[in-house]
């Protein structure tokens, strides 16, 4: 039986959002993932697809209509696969949860800005942009469900689309040394967090393997280019994510060879 097909790139955050949600349908297995090399130029088959554009993930149904950008997605996974719905019910709550996405993007964009900063005099600001963020998270949650686990009453669509970004900042931990400050400020969007990576319906990734395929990121180059003096993609599909060493965190004085990132085939 033909099924839609997502196609993105490895640990791609936007198309594990898609995961935890078909997994909290009880529907893992209903869409294919398909893992497009980044360190290659996109093929002509998925260009013609996409209509020239490179920015994934996309979804292809299984009568061949294409959708991008990831909350198209996963609101069309949402949608097709009805029951049992993850988004709430409830106008008002609906609008909240509306609300609360609005922030992804900046949110998402500050914790990869701070990771690709190569200027260790900018590691101020950039924590404090990211910070800005999760103080924002921190108000709302407080708002709308001060003493709870979650924006509401479950892990909804804004955990969703929140989780796998959280988990993408596992490299600011490694490479910038960032923690949430154990302040008042911020310690119900804390509560919030650690309720999120714990989730057993969002276990796609693991820190190891996001530090090791974004090391690149940490130097400098991001979208599969190559460091300097660099010959391998930290997000190269060989040799394996698991076979290979942790990578070094002084981002800021050098860039590890290949040999050093266990990058080397025989």
């Amino acid at each position: 039986m033909a099924r839609a097909i997502i196609y993105h790139i490895p640990v791609c955050p936007f198309s594990q959002r898609v995961e935890i949600l078909l997994a909290l349908k009880g529907l893992t297995g209903a869409v294919e993932f398909r893992v497009i090399d980044i360190t290659e130029p996109r093929p002509d088959w998925l260009l013609e697809k996409t209509g020239g554009t490179t920015a994934l993930p996309l979804l292809e149904t299984e009568t061949g209509g294409i959708l991008k950008e990831s909350l198209v997605i996963l609101r069309y996974v949402e949608e097709r696969w009805a029951e049992p719905r993850i988004a709430s019910a409830d106008p008002f709550e609906r609008g909240i949860e509306r609300l609360f996405i609005t922030r992804e993007g900046p949110f998402g964009m500050a914790g990869y800005l701070y990771v690709i900063n190569t200027d260790s005099a900018k590691t101020d600001e950039k924590r404090e942009a990211l910070l800005g963020h999760y103080r924002w998270l921190n108000g709302m949650l407080e708002r709308h469900n001060p003493d709870g686990m979650w924006l509401f009453d479950r892990f909804g669509l804004p955990e969703i689309v929140y989780t796998p970004l959280l988990m993408r900042f596992w490299f600011l931990e490694h490479y910038e040394g960032f923690t949430l400050p154990d302040t008042p400020e911020f310690a119900r969007v804390a509560r919030w967090r650690a309720a999120c990576l714990g989730h057993e319906a969002a276990q796609q990734v693991t820190p190891d393997q996001i530090v090791k395929l974004y090391y690149d990121y940490a130097v400098g180059a991001g979208n599969g280019a190559l460091p300097e003096g660099r010959q391998r993609s930290s997000f190269a599909f060989e040799p394996h994510w698991r076979d290979r060493p942790m990578p070094p965190a002084d981002k800021y004085e050098r860039i590890a060879s290949d040999a050093e990132l266990g990058l080397l085939t025989a």
